[in-house]
């Protein structure tokens, strides 16, 4: 329930967080139990013995010759592919230009998939105008449309920049809508009741509920985006991961297309832990406000 505070009119604050800090001005005890102690250990160590584990099983498998080396070539032989294309500056150069291709693409299909999903998520019109043909063009593949973007943009960087943003716009749309619309109807009567301007209501009412639901939809845009621009970078570019991927299939180099694989997927781990750090607190304040 929201009610209005006694800071100044027109300004909402829902009770559970005014409990909440009142109850954090308490004197809290520091003292850190064992058990919590062990459980922050094996929350660091354990993603650490998961990857070690994946690579014995692979070498392993590699030893026993269960694949073919030109299939599966060794850990060790990966990374030494790895540590010779750092070392010509390609395994930098290729990362740096798939992150900065997605990063664009990323931001603009974002930033387009907030704002039509606040608009269809708080206005019927907007949802009636935009929405069917939206559920429409969700369905089909983003993959599919590459020889379409080349026709329309070429093979150039415009191309890569469609696909990329709207691979990125439709999980994000979707959970901005969700979010938006699923705000509890008597927190928005509360903020009618007290006088809650529509600024003052979408601000400090649907914007703390729907948080949670648009920061789900920018994590699933950001591993979308990595995935797009991979595929994309497969033509009309001399640099990138999926230019790097496509060039080691087509000379058989198995350890170069691994190599290409792990620091995709170390990019791509990168780049979600940083975003998740980064909104960590802003779900807490959204949670707070709710």
């Amino acid at each position: 329930m929201v009610s209005a505070s006694t800071d100044g009119p027109g300004l909402l604050e829902a009770p559970s967080a005014r409990a909440r800090r009142a109850t954090a001005r308490r004197p809290i005890s520091r003292k850190v139990q064992p058990h919590n102690q062990i459980r922050r250990v094996a929350v660091l160590v354990l993603p650490f013995i998961s990857l070690a584990m994946v690579v014995a099983g692979w070498d392993i498998a590699v030893r026993l010759e269960l694949f073919s080396a030109r299939l599966l070539p060794s850990p060790g032989a990966v990374v030494a592919a790895a540590r010779q294309m750092y070392l010509d500056g390609t395994l930098l150069t290729d990362a740096s230009a798939s992150f900065r291709r997605a990063l664009q693409g990323f931001l603009l299909g974002s930033v387009i998939a907030v704002t039509v999903g606040a608009l269809t998520g708080r206005s019927r019109i907007a949802r009636a105008l935009l929405e069917p043909t939206i559920q429409v063009l969700r369905p089909i593949p983003v993959i599919a449309l590459v020889p379409l973007a080349i026709l329309w943009f070429g093979i150039g960087e415009e191309s890569k920049l469609f696909l990329t943003s709207l691979g990125v716009f439709f999980p994000v749309w979707v959970n901005t809508h969700t979010g938006v619309s699923s705000t509890r109807d008597d927190y928005l009567r509360v903020a009618a009741s007290v006088g809650a301007s529509g600024y003052q209501t979408f601000s400090r009412v649907v914007i703390p509920a729907s948080l949670p639901f648009v920061l789900v939809g920018l994590r699933q845009g950001i591993a979308a985006s990595l995935i797009l621009i991979v595929a994309s970078e497969q033509s009309g570019v001399t640099e990138g991961l999926g230019f790097r991927l496509d060039q080691a299939r087509l000379f058989s180099q198995p350890e170069r297309l691994f190599a290409c694989l792990v620091a995709l997927g170390v990019v791509g781990a990168l780049a979600d832990q940083i975003f998740h750090r980064l909104t960590r607190r802003r779900v807490r304040w959204a949670q707070e406000q709710a």
